[in-house]
């Protein structure tokens, strides 16, 4: 398999700072432990029935929770296979935290896990294997 060197140019949708159509979420790291962090407070754009989140954008910001904690701790690595169990309906305007983190690494996978909170209460879950590139 030919090696890949995954670059950011802040377009990212989830994070990228110089993509106007993108959430723009400024995510904290925590290299001890291995864990992330962000807020995110979604709005009608992001919805798919009236005042409901779409389930897709909940995953993607999921998802970027576990390749960027990867990415950040000078791994590369992407999205092979993830899981995401919907525990609640996410509304617009509410306030939400994502946490991410690594559960197991070997030499050619990483095992991470993503949570959403809405006040203290887990409304979505994700489980992902990452493969390195």
């Amino acid at each position: 398999m030919t090696k890949i060197i995954l670059q950011g140019d802040n377009k990212c949708f989830v994070c990228g700072k110089k993509n106007p159509d993108g959430l723009q979420l400024d995510f904290i790291i925590n290299r001890e432990d291995e864990s992330i962090s962000t807020k995110f407070t979604p709005t009608k754009t992001y919805q798919g029935f009236v005042d409901i989140i779409h389930g897709g954008i909940i995953s993607t910001v999921l998802d970027e929770a576990m390749v960027k904690l990867a990415f950040e701790l000078g791994i590369n690595a992407v999205t092979a296979k993830m899981e995401t169990k919907f525990r609640k309906p996410v509304f617009s305007g509410e306030n939400l935290k994502i946490t991410g983190k690594i559960v197991k690494k070997d030499k050619k996978w990483i095992e991470a896990e993503a949570l959403a909170y809405r006040d203290g209460e887990i409304v979505a879950e994700a489980k992902g294997l990452l493969i390195k590139v």
